[in-house]
């Protein structure tokens, strides 16, 4: 009876910690899905995050980020026909109109204009194919390695797909760039109508930022195949977050979900400090034994707050140096580790020169003792 009492007890405490650390975990309704610090690239949570899916029009965000590295805002782009016949979510443009490629970002990465992303194709690669060859490229640049676009505006293609994952680190590395953050932030704008007594009225098609407080970006993306997609930032308490959800039921509750639980269960954690001294290691055939290291960049992590302790840092030395070292040479790294999941790498240089153990550093290094 005492066992039998006993292992009810014991089932009982472990059903209370296991719905414990359920109560954390966001019940996302989407098929795949991605929360991502968008300071450190860190995943906080992750559903299906490498499935390939139909991305629909969060394709635009690598199209306008794409555009603004190799494109003049200012520049004049010509409408071609083929473009301006592009159909479904469009900006109406006519062949022959006139815009800047500023004016046609917005209109693609806002209104989700799939004749803007057309135009803009031509403009930057001479074809929608050469385009997609570089959004391809640029993909692969970016560590996007699950991911292959055959169109800048997310239309279905065959074999035109990416993940939660992917469009997570494409969507870091363009809210990098402040005129893409800036455009992805407006609720609204107004652009000029080439031949028309009146504006274009832009109205930004991802609803979060009227729903979320925090949110400051970025795309949607809808086709039947895709499902609901949306790909969004937000930001708060100088804290930045990726979002990704792909076939939600919701998007922008789920999306909301995920930002509460990054934002509610993490704290930051400052790990390295550049020029920072972290200890040493032994120098083979060196005049000293030893040789100071220190942190080459700022590194922060991100901690749950109910696991302070699964935070670990371990040293990587490639080779145990061998003299000559030069000062600021890298000699190795430090990995951090949480839950026993790599989340960030900073290299650790010299802090001092270490000379060959030869008879001439000997006796140099004997005159300079007597000196001084």
């Amino acid at each position: 009876m005492k066992r039998f009492r006993a292992g009810i007890i014991f089932f009982t405490i472990f059903l209370l910690k296991a719905n414990t650390c359920l109560a954390w975990q966001p019940a996302v309704s989407a098929d795949a899905a991605v929360l991502m610090d968008a300071n450190t690239g860190q995943v906080l949570y992750a559903k299906n995050a490498h499935k390939r899916r139909p991305p629909a029009s969060t394709t635009k965000i690598l199209t306008g980020i794409l555009a603004l590295d190799m494109g003049n805002p200012a520049e004049t782009v010509v409408v071609s026909p083929r473009a301006a016949a592009v159909g479904e979510s469009s900006i109406y443009l006519s062949a022959g109109e006139k815009l800047t490629l500023d004016e046609l970002i917005q209109g693609a990465l806002m209104k989700s204009g799939n004749d803007a992303c057309a135009a803009i194709a031509e403009h930057i690669g001479g074809s929608i194919e050469m385009f997609s060859q570089l959004m391809n490229l640029k993909a692969k640049m970016l560590g996007a390695w699950n991911s292959n676009f055959i169109n800048p505006h997310g239309l279905p293609a065959k074999n035109h797909y990416s993940t939660a994952y992917d469009l997570a680190l494409i969507a870091r590395y363009a809210m990098q760039n402040r005129r893409f953050a800036e455009i992805v932030a407006q609720k609204e704008k107004e652009i000029d109508w080439y031949g028309q007594s009146w504006n274009r009225h832009l109205k930004n098609t991802n609803k979060l930022l009227w729903r979320y407080i925090w949110a400051d970006g970025i795309k949607t993306g809808t086709t039947k195949a895709a499902g609901q997609c949306l790909v969004s930032s937000a930001s708060k308490d100088c804290r930045k977050l990726i979002a990704v959800v792909l076939k939600s039921g919701d998007r922008y509750g789920d999306s909301i979900q995920l930002f509460e639980y990054g934002f509610n269960n993490y704290y930051y954690q400052q790990v390295a400090v550049a020029g920072e001294y972290f200890g040493y290691a032994d120098v083979k055939n060196g005049l000293y034994p030893k040789v100071q290291l220190a942190f080459k960049s700022d590194l922060g992590v991100l901690v749950p707050k109910d696991r302070p302790g699964s935070l670990e840092k371990r040293l990587v030395l490639e080779r145990k140096p061998q003299a000559p070292v030069k000062a600021g040479q890298t000699l190795g790294w430090m990995e951090v580790n949480i839950d026993r999941q790599r989340v960030g790498r900073v290299e650790l240089v010299a802090l001092n020169e270490v000379p060959e153990n030869s008879l001439k550093n000997r006796v140099l290094s004997w005159i300079q003792k007597i000196i001084g």
